[in-house]
């Protein structure tokens, strides 16, 4: 049995209930950009999109037509609306507390002992876009070789370098360096490292960023791995996990890598008779789009996704499954730069099973884990409720 799982990062299918109390009352990821920006999505609409609540039908954009597949939305019960608490929830871990974050900056307990690490001094330190704080301050950065360190709305520490400036092992080091002091009260769900490159305005290296996150509790791909089952993670995936629970991780450069990558491994694992999990994250949507409010970027960029879906549904084996999930919003025309407290998008096939199934509200993010668990016969008594049986 294969299963592929697909993360459309930040590709949110309306407002929370609870979305007022995170400034979202309103969002909603899809409709807004197709509204924003029309792009027709025929593959998508095929699987379901259409009959997803609140998600808008239009001739041109998402089609009303029969679903071949199933769909439904899911609700994501952990406190926030970042990355790693919408993945950490998929594989079975609902936090009762939100990450820490840092609206003011850093302290300077922080700052001082990753300085004293580093032997330098450091530029920024507070919440920033990543686009906008490498033309404020990447200038300076040239000229003193000063790691950028900023934060967002989300719990992250971020830390950006020239590549001409600083070697990639070295911020890697220095995000390291970082991990091991963010611990206990202080611990950020992600140290990430920004890479940048080219001459002012400058360019983001968006194939050279990596993670540094907190390890979760045992997951539901811990139990797939003990198992004896494959479990692949493509992008970002390992990273999210700190790594624990894959039988093989595949990096990409963008979008267009990932899905390359993901219909290769998919193929290949159908020819070699694979029993396991492909697990993967796109997260152009969310880094080149969403957070820098392009509508018609964004909206391009989910149609690039539906052109190649056929091709990823082709690769799956009879009997193999696809699913097509999301982990929070980005609005690109809500206010701000950050991310949208919205539910998951919930989509999902199996080669020669039922059609046209209604998933319907599902309770957690947490049911992706436990179907992935029954699915492919793993021991899981952590929380969600599996529906692989109605994809039959």
């Amino acid at each position: 049995m294969l299963l592929s799982i697909v993360v459309l990062d930040s590709v949110g299918v309306g407002e929370l209930p609870d979305a007022a109390a995170f400034g979202d009352q309103g969002a909603h990821t899809l409709n807004h950009t197709l509204a924003a920006a029309p792009e027709a999505l025929p593959n998508l609409s095929r699987l379901g999109l259409g009959h997803i609540p609140t998600v808008q039908t239009s001739p041109d954009t998402v089609l009303d037509v029969p679903a071949e597949g199933a769909y439904g939305r899911l609700r994501e019960v952990s406190p926030g609306k970042d990355t790693s608490t919408g993945h950490w929830e998929f594989m079975g871990v609902q936090l009762q507390h939100a990450f820490q974050v840092f609206p003011e900056g850093f302290p300077a307990r922080i700052m001082d002992a990753f300085d004293a690490a580093t032997g330098r001094g450091h530029l920024c330190n507070r919440p920033y876009s990543g686009t906008d704080v490498i033309r404020d301050f990447g200038p300076e950065h040239m000229a003193t070789g000063c790691p950028i360190v900023y934060t967002s709305a989300d719990s992250v520490f971020q830390i950006a370098g020239h590549e001409d400036v600083v070697p990639l092992d070295t911020l890697y080091a220095w995000c390291q360096v970082a991990r091991d002091l963010l611990q206990g009260p202080d611990a950020v769900a992600r140290v990430i490292a920004r890479p940048f490159r080219g001459e002012f305005p400058f360019e983001r290296a968006n194939e050279h960023r990596r993670d540094f996150s907190l390890t979760p509790p045992p997951t539901v791909l811990d139990a797939l791995k003990a198992a004896g089952c494959a479990v692949v993670g493509i992008g970002k995936i390992p990273d999210i996990y700190a790594h624990q629970g894959f039988t093989e991780e595949i990096h990409t450069d963008d979008n267009a890598d990932g899905i390359a990558k993901t219909v290769a491994r998919v193929r290949q694992a159908a020819q070699d008779g694979t029993h396991g999990l492909i697990y993967t994250n796109l997260v152009d949507f969310d880094s080149k789009f969403g957070h820098r409010r392009d509508p018609q970027g964004y909206s391009a960029c989910v149609a690039r996704f539906d052109a190649a879906l056929p091709e990823l549904l082709d690769a799956l084996p009879e009997g193999g499954a696809l699913l097509v999930i999301s982990d929070h919003g980005n609005d690109p025309t809500w206010h701000g730069t950050d991310h949208t407290r919205e539910y998951g998008l919930l989509l999902a096939t199996r080669r020669g099973g039922a059609r046209g199934v209604d998933l319907g509200e599902r309770q957690t993010f947490a049911d992706v884990g436990a179907t992935a668990a029954e699915a492919l016969g793993a021991a899981w008594t952590g929380p969600g409720e599996s529906f692989w049986t109605r994809l039959a």
